[in-house]
């Protein structure tokens, strides 16, 4: 009887290991081999961090006959950009920040109601939806915007306060698909041609679409195995980025030619923009602690274009096109542009941990506690 039981327990069925090491295990050692290359040459792209995107934006640039066969999948593009970002989400680290909502609400009714009514007010005042009509569009598709989903990588590679980013990238960009559509009624018009009922289906479509895919991914593979194999991906997202960089940038090269004086002044008025939204925003949130208002404000004037021009399908004037091309330059120079800010606040930072034994006490994000 002794025996049979264990004979019983030898026979029965082994329970499957959990799924990423499952899967990876099974997979066979050919694939492995032939993926070995790939997967290096995608780990050492991701590895270049903003130096890979920023060389993104001049290839773009350099070769608009890429550009115009990469512009039909914009859509895609955004698509596959926003399943890596979800894919990528720390649950535990947006817990974390959810059970203390003061400051993620405000900041994300900042970006989604108040940017948008401060910047098309401003448009309407000074007439600019009569003198350039896509231009006003291009402001206001930037305004309506949510913020970038890699806009917690830029605050991670800067040291500010990813979490929070995340955090407010994420409530931002559910109302969207609300918010969006009555702006576009309020402030549109005719000047768009999808309903404001279809840009906000669309939008819709879009981010449910790609966090059911993301969603997919994790519960396939696990979250172990996408934070062990993070640069591969980064090199991923960044050869998916390209094809939405070269399709925006492939005309600026033109609208230059065309128009050189004009082009100047757009480049100005995307920086202007940028660092205005920056500012502000940091400005209005500074009680918050320095580097969470700094954090903010990187956020807050990184806007989603891609997006836009996603639900749209990228049918837009010429002018709305270029502008959202020469808006890519501050968001992608932006880190290396505000490194000296960032260093004053961590050699701050520093400096008041040094003093934590005169009693004085910093919280998880670098601010002095009461």
């Amino acid at each position: 009887m002794f025996a049979f039981r264990n004979a019983g327990r030898a026979s029965s069925p082994k329970p499957l290991p959990r799924c990423p090491f499952y899967f990876e295990s099974q997979m066979p050692s050919t694939l492995q081999k032939s993926l070995a290359v790939p997967v290096q040459a995608l780990a050492w792209l991701g590895g270049q961090g903003t130096r890979a995107i920023a060389t993104l934006v001049f290839l773009g640039i350099a070769l608009p006959p890429v550009g115009e066969l990469l512009k039909p999948f914009v859509t895609e593009a955004v698509f596959l950009l926003l399943c890596v970002s979800f894919m990528r989400v720390d649950v535990s680290a947006l817990r974390d920040h959810l059970r203390r909502p003061g400051l993620v609400i405000a900041a994300t009714l900042w970006t989604t109601l108040a940017v948008p009514l401060i910047l098309g007010g401003t448009c309407l005042v000074t007439g600019l939806d009569e003198r350039s009509p896509g231009l006003y569009l291009a402001l206001m598709l930037q305004a309506v915007a949510s913020p970038m989903m890699a806009a917690p990588a830029f605050a991670a590679v800067m040291g500010l306060d990813s979490t929070l980013v995340l955090v407010t990238l994420v409530t931002s960009t559910a109302l969207i698909p609300i918010t969006a559509p009555l702006f576009a009624y309020a402030f549109f018009g005719t000047a768009l041609t999808l309903s404001p009922l279809g840009l906000g289906l669309k939008l819709l479509a879009i981010l449910a679409g790609s966090l059911l895919v993301a969603g997919a991914v994790r519960w396939s593979v696990g979250a172990s195995a996408i934070k062990r194999h993070v640069r591969p991906i980064d090199g991923l997202n960044v050869l998916i980025l390209f094809v939405f960089v070269a399709a925006v940038m492939g005309n600026v090269v033109g609208g230059f030619l065309a128009d050189p004086l004009g082009t100047i002044e757009q480049i100005g008025l995307a920086f202007a923009v940028f660092f205005a939204l920056l500012g502000v925003t940091t400005l209005i949130f500074r009680k918050a602690g320095h580097r969470r208002a700094l954090a903010l404000g990187l956020m807050v004037s990184q806007r989603n274009m891609g997006l836009m021009l996603a639900a749209t399908d990228g049918v837009l004037p010429g002018t709305t096109w270029l502008y959202f091309a020469l808006s890519q330059f501050p968001i992608y120079l932006s880190p290396q542009l505000l490194k000296p800010m960032v260093r004053r606040l961590s050699g701050q930072k520093a400096a008041v941990v040094a003093t934590e034994s005169g009693g004085v006490r910093v919280d998880r994000a670098g601010e002095i506690a009461p």
